[in-house]
């Protein structure tokens, strides 16, 4: 044989051997993209249960459950059977998922469902929490979490000991905007914070729950007011050490049990001051600004469902992509619950809320200033 078709055989060879490793390692890749795209395919959404279908559940979240990508609505627990059976054939859920406040214990024995989303009024979070989570679900509590911190703790007890994950619904920690600004408050683009102003009201007419305090426990503050606090709290990373605050009632009928508005200030270790005011009987307005040393930041609107954006001092805009905010928060709690993580709106979270509401009544009381101390 020559050397030449030796040669020639071994390239041969050679040029069968790169191929047959190219299609296995092409094998490979298509076998192990066909396994992943089948696990995907296959992953588990975790069953949400709206707990409370009021006008929340069925502008807002139900809508949002079916844009999520680790959700799905699952059952539903009200005190009204028509409306029950009108989501019933809206959403197909079935027989089975569908409860009233009477009922609901009996979830222990669905496996359908996985997570209570509590939307029912502020006084009655406890309770739904404590029945769910003793039913062996996870509960995402809306805010406020409550409405005291005793009743706070209990549901945090009361999870923990369950062994099941609790979440409130702050909405706009995970909205685009509200990210930035909190970006650009712990990287100091304009130096260290000084002054922040936040705003956040409506005009709030009887009837309805908002109005009692039995079911509310407490105005504007409770309601709106919760926002403005925690744009304070997350844009600082702080926690306010001393609260003055006041309160108005306005018109004695319409105001006879809730305050009508809540105006205070809070001083943050870092140096940082708040002014901060929410009321009923206001036009429908809600913005914050930052005022740090070289410059402020703002958004306005700041707490809508949409159409979040805002202004620098330096005449760049702030206005990212819309999310739906519900969507958002479902999401990442299902995925904590998946990866068995904390979450950043966990029921401390909302339990700090309270203890500074609580601070900001008992200013408004007693005419004094209040000192906090939360770790």
């Amino acid at each position: 044989m020559t050397k030449r078709n030796t040669s020639t055989r071994n390239m041969s060879t050679r040029r069968r051997f790169v191929a047959q490793a190219g299609a296995l390692v092409a094998a490979t890749f298509i076998s192990t993209s066909s396994t992943r795209a089948l696990a995907a395919a296959a992953k588990k959404k975790l069953g949400f249960a709206l707990c409370g279908l009021g006008g929340l559940a069925t502008g807002q979240i139900a809508p949002a459950l079916q844009k999520t990508q680790n959700c799905r609505l699952a059952g539903v627990i009200s005190g009204n059977p028509a409306e029950a059976a009108s989501w019933k054939t809206q959403y197909g859920i079935a027989d089975k998922s569908i409860y009233s406040y009477d009922t609901m214990h009996r979830m222990a024995d669905n496996g359908d469902i996985d997570v209570v989303y509590v939307l029912t009024p502020n006084a009655l979070h406890l309770d739904n929490a404590l029945i769910a989570a003793k039913a062996g679900k996870h509960v995402f509590c809306e805010k406020p979490m409550e409405i005291s911190v005793e009743r706070c703790q209990q549901m945090i007890d009361a999870v923990k000991a369950a062994g099941r994950m609790l979440g409130v619904g702050y909405r706009c920690q995970y909205e685009p905007n509200h990210l930035e600004c909190v970006r650009i408050a712990r990287e100091q683009d304009f130096g260290a914070l000084t002054i922040i102003d936040a705003h956040f009201s409506n005009q709030t007419e009887p009837p309805g729950w908002r109005l009692k305090r039995a079911l509310a426990g407490g105005g504007p503050l409770m309601d709106l007011g919760i926002y403005a606090l925690q744009v304070t709290r997350y844009l600082t990373g702080e926690e306010p050490v001393w609260i003055s605050a006041t309160t108005t009632q306005g018109d004695p009928v319409r105001f006879s049990e809730v305050e009508e508005s809540v105006l205070w200030q809070a001083k943050f270790p870092g140096g940082a001051i708040s002014n901060c005011s929410s009321s009923y009987n206001a036009a429908p307005v809600g913005y914050f600004r930052a005022v740090a040393e070289r410059g402020w930041f703002s958004l306005d609107p700041a707490f809508n469902y949409g159409g979040i954006h805002g202004m620098r001092s330096d005449g760049k805009p702030i206005e990212l992509p819309p999310i739906d905010q519900f969507a958002a928060e479902m999401d990442d709690f299902a995925q904590c619950i998946v990866e068995k993580k904390r979450s950043k709106v966990a029921g401390e979270e909302g339990l700090r809320d309270v203890t500074i509401m609580m601070a900001i009544y008992e200013s408004a009381r007693t005419g004094r200033p209040v000192e906090l101390r939360l770790s």
